[in-house]
């Protein structure tokens, strides 16, 4: 009796998850309503050279450079975050928006003013690529150097509401972005410190060995 009522319970949960779905979409599509609709003529000038700036992670790679030209920690917190942008702009881009295929936001039907407005990019909206970018630099670079986590973060931040602001992102889309860049950062890291590791590694266990080899007597 019971293998009658699998499909019944898996239907269900497709349908509930449809519904869930649904209500989600619904409540992101109005926060995207109510960001174009409130007037912010103080930060639409602002916010709109910011996302044109973050393109093609601009802003971070010109952090990254200086901090690389400091050897030490510094240079470090560099070489994480440039990883963890690579990560998070290939994930984003070569799989995230390919499997999602989220269609841009419309918005002439929104009415997100023209002073706001950036170029409609072509790709798909989700998840945000700016977004997950300066999230995961801005995550690496924190936690190699904490002094930088607090404007990074607050620069990130800045970047990924810039998206919504100027019309080319939902909220979603955004919120997407920053998961995908503490997960490209979490993993820039690891990479690192397992890299260290080896190094610290190898030559002990090279001395170790020469140790073996030499003749007792």
């Amino acid at each position: 009796m019971s293998e009658y009522h699998f499909p019944a319970s898996a239907a269900s949960v497709r349908r509930a998850s449809a519904a869930v779905l649904g209500d989600l979409q619904a409540v992101d599509g109005a926060l995207y309503a109510a960001v174009a609709a409130t007037p912010t003529p103080m930060l639409d000038r602002a916010l709109r050279r910011l996302s044109h700036t973050a393109d093609h992670s601009k802003i971070s790679l010109a952090v990254a450079a200086g901090l690389a030209l400091r050897p030490g920690r510094s240079r470090r917190a560099a070489v994480a975050g440039i990883g963890a942008i690579a990560l998070a702009s290939a994930t984003a881009n070569l799989f995230g928006k390919r499997m999602v295929r989220r269609r841009r936001p419309d918005r002439e039907q929104a009415r997100v003013i023209v002073a706001r407005q950036v170029p409609m990019p072509e790709s798909a909206s989700f998840p945000s690529g700016h977004t997950a970018s300066a999230t995961a630099f801005a995550t690496a670079v924190g936690v190699v150097l904490p002094p930088a986590a607090v404007p990074l973060g607050a620069l990130a931040v800045a970047v990924g509401y810039s998206r919504v602001h100027t019309g080319v992102h939902y909220p979603g889309d955004v919120a997407a972005g920053a998961v995908l860049g503490f997960a490209s950062a979490a993993v820039s890291l690891a990479v690192g410190r397992a890299w260290q590791a080896g190094r610290v590694v190898r030559p002990a266990a090279r001395g170790a060995a020469g140790l073996l080899r030499r003749p007792s007597g």
